[in-house]
């Protein structure tokens, strides 16, 4: 009599959770520098808003040479608007000078603590309220 072998092809369960272990590990890591980048690209938009309220304040003065006077600039498009409030003055603007701030709002304000309030002034000068050691690491 003639003994046959069967052979058994397929993963054991061992290897079946390791695979998905890696797997869990790899989408960690996958969507927290996704979840950063969403952070950075609201940011980025809020900052070229702010640029255009800069740009708004600056047309009025070259009507009026002087910045007194200069409504509210307008609202961001609605995706920024959804992320950061309205380009405000932070100060009541001189007849030579004015400073804008966009802040973020909701979950925007709670993720994005590295920059958190951005401001642009009349010079071109840009500043943030957060945690990074430099301006230029948020604009």
């Amino acid at each position: 009599m003639k003994a046959t072998k069967h052979s058994q092809s397929g993963f054991t369960l061992l290897e079946l959770m390791i695979v998905v272990a890696i797997v869990a590990i790899l989408s960690t890591i996958a969507y927290a520098s996704y979840q950063d980048q969403i952070v950075r690209s609201r940011r980025a938009a809020a900052a070229v808003c702010l640029q255009q309220a800069a740009q708004f304040v600056e047309r009025y003065y070259s009507t009026s040479m002087t910045y007194v006077g200069a409504g509210n600039p307008p609202a961001c498009d609605a995706d920024v608007a959804a992320h950061y409030s309205a380009p405000t003055f932070t100060a009541a603007p001189t007849a030579k000078a004015f400073t804008l701030q966009i802040a973020p709002t909701g979950a925007q304000a709670t993720k994005d603590t590295k920059c958190g309030t951005l401001s642009l002034n009349q010079a071109g000068a840009r500043g943030k309220s957060g945690s990074a050691a430099d301006a230029s690491e948020c604009w």
